[in-house]
């Protein structure tokens, strides 16, 4: 997403240097392209964990794409709060999140396609443009997002444990729309962790509110 503040830090790039040693063979085995997810709650770090396990795997010679459940909601994010505001039923996945989309991006990967048109979102206009991203070369894709534990045709999927009483700190840092503080966006983080609360179970890796990571495979 055009405008997102990404904070790379030692813990997410140590949860990545634990996960990869675990799923490298597998990816290099795999004949078609590898899936893995990371989800969790706003904040818990999984664009920065996404971001981080791509970087590890370059190091290992494996080229990646990460894609962003946020390029994939209907509408872009000012008129999505709205639409939260006026409509307390707009949450969640499969109402405004088009989870269809992105798995067929996925599958397009998955099918040996070299190219794939996704959406992306630019936060300061406030609008939803369409990108071409080339996978010639790419070995592995990480879908990053709150729901992506949900998505089907996933070789590996990583879960961070982390409130948002545990990731208030991040989202001050990240401050995306003066979120913190809001109280209607503190209860849409209340029914977020409502609704992807089984999610964990869902895991191969959970990634605890300390970051450390347990494989649960």
């Amino acid at each position: 997403m055009k405008g997102d503040i990404i904070i790379l830090e030692e813990h997410h790039r140590q949860a990545a240097r634990h996960i990869l040693p675990e799923i490298i063979e597998k990816i290099k085995a795999k004949a078609a392209r590898y899936i893995i997810t990371v989800a969790g709650e706003s904040g818990s770090g999984k664009s920065e964990t996404g971001q981080a396990i791509a970087n590890e795997l370059e190091n290992h010679g494996i080229k990646s794409v990460v894609l962003g459940q946020d390029d994939y909601f209907f509408f872009p994010p000012k008129s999505n709060d709205a639409r939260r505001r006026k409509d307390p039923e707009w949450l969640g996945p499969h109402i405004e999140v088009n989870l269809g989309v992105l798995e067929e991006n996925l599958k397009d990967a998955i099918n040996g396609k070299n190219e794939i048109l996704k959406p992306l979102v630019d936060y300061r206009k406030n609008l939803i443009e369409e990108e071409y991203i080339s996978l010639e070369g790419v070995k592995a894709l990480i879908a990053e997002g709150t729901y992506t534990s949900l998505l089907k045709n996933v070789d590996t999927r990583i879960f961070i444990a982390r409130t948002r009483s545990d990731t208030l700190e991040h989202r001050q840092k990240r401050n995306r729309g003066k979120e913190v503080g809001d109280s209607f966006i503190e209860k849409i983080l209340e029914m977020e962790h409502k609704i992807i609360a089984g999610h964990k179970q869902l895991a191969d890796f959970v990634i605890t509110k300390d970051y450390e990571v347990i494989n649960v495979e």
